[in-house]
């Protein structure tokens, strides 16, 4: 079985002169990603990792992680690492409560209303703000669908059959004639 591999920060770039590199975070367990001792993979955006490292030490600095490896002590080791994705294997993922899913576990899942009526699928997840929407693509209408991910207008999720249930609020749908 191939190993799915997930993105949890993106090397922007060096950091002083003994090997530090600065991190955007792509996750929402910065703190423990980025801690001595975690191990981690790189790999070049959308590929499979090339390289094991572990994390020597990891602090915040405003909007990035400033993160060491072990074993790695110079500038000259990690300067072509910028724009290399961080990552770790699923079995490294972190437990979420309950509730709450990963982006990859809602991708792909069949959008239905609560009266029974195809909706589309999860296409994609936006993050503006207050709360999560959920991109929906099908052909209820020619644009896609933008569902928030509040408890009122999403019912269930059921990751076993891939469907999400929701209740389709007023304004979400396409005017008539547009």
């Amino acid at each position: 079985m191939k190993e799915t591999y997930f993105t949890v920060g993106v090397i922007a770039n060096t950091h002083g002169l003994r090997g530090e590199v600065k991190v955007l975070a792509r996750t929402d367990f910065p703190e423990v990603r980025f801690k001595a001792g975690s191990k981690l993979f790189l790999r070049q955006p959308g590929q499979t990792p090339t390289r094991e490292v572990v994390v020597g030490s990891g602090r915040q600095q405003k909007n990035v992680w400033i993160v060491a490896f072990q074993g790695v002590g110079s500038i000259s080791e990690v300067e072509h690492w910028k724009g290399l994705e961080l990552c770790v294997d699923e079995s490294r993922l972190q437990p979420l409560p309950e509730g709450t899913y990963y982006v990859h576990q809602l991708l792909g899942l069949r959008v239905v209303t609560d009266e029974g009526q195809d909706v589309g699928e999860i296409v994609d997840v936006l993050t503006p703000g207050a709360n999560d929407v959920y991109v929906v693509r099908g052909n209820l209408q020619t644009r896609d669908v933008l569902i928030p991910a509040i408890p009122d207008c999403v019912l269930a999720v059921d990751l076993e059959r891939k469907t999400m249930r929701i209740h389709l609020l007023p304004g979400l749908l396409e005017a008539n004639g547009d």
